[in-house]
């Protein structure tokens, strides 16, 4: 039975542009075939606790003898590895908050990457290499090329570097740009290309959840 791991982290519970995203891929993706479930998981909702011990960011034979995480820790990371290695895709929603991403994402992300685990280190394994993940990000301006704040965008960047080349995986992205139109003033004369640019983002989150993406 074909699974895909749905993510949120947006803070935003009633009006989030990445959770209404996120939300039009898994309903899409679902009704493209009969046989398949969506596991979901809200980081905000439902956060997970920050790395207690360093010793998590290692596979148990690469630790010190200082590093020792408890055994709920463990069971813990055990368990969100095996959501991802049960996934057969991802979809996460990453909204840019302070031109990163939310703690709570990231926080998840560390209990993910472990070197000699998950990801490379002493062996070249990626067990996740090649399950596809669509990251889904919303940013209240644009960050493209040629735009005012052009090269300030430090959610897409690390998103793509731990999920595309530490842990191997088949990366898609899509953007949902200007989204504080319509909440601050002086962005309201790009009313138009807010709203061309949604209807894009909405295409594109279809086109790949139909794709099996």
């Amino acid at each position: 039975m074909p699974t895909l791991l749905h993510i949120d982290s947006s803070a935003d519970t009633t009006s989030s542009t990445s959770r209404e995203l996120t939300g039009l891929f898994a309903q899409t993706w679902l009704a493209a075939g009969d046989d398949r479930s969506v596991v979901y998981r809200d980081l905000h909702r439902d956060p997970v606790p920050h790395l207690s011990d360093a010793g998590l960011h290692y596979a148990p034979r690469l630790r010190t003898p200082a590093e020792s995480p408890s055994p709920e820790a463990e069971a813990r990371q055990q368990e969100l590895i095996a959501e991802v290695t049960a996934a057969d895709v991802l979809v996460i929603g990453a909204p840019m908050y302070n031109w990163s991403i939310p703690s709570s994402l990231k926080a998840w992300i560390d209990h993910l990457h472990v070197l000699g685990t998950t990801a490379p280190f002493d062996t070249p394994d990626q067990p996740f290499a090649g399950k596809p993940v669509i990251i889904i990000s919303s940013r209240g301006l644009t960050y493209g090329p040629g735009a005012k704040d052009e090269g300030l965008d430090y959610t897409i960047p690390p998103l793509v570097q731990v999920f595309g080349k530490a842990l191997g995986m088949a990366v898609e992205v899509v953007t949902a740009d200007l989204t504080l139109v319509g909440r601050i003033a002086p962005l309201a004369p790009f009313t138009e290309q807010a709203a061309a640019g949604a209807e894009t983002t909405r295409a594109r989150v279809i086109e790949l959840a139909r794709s099996g993406k």
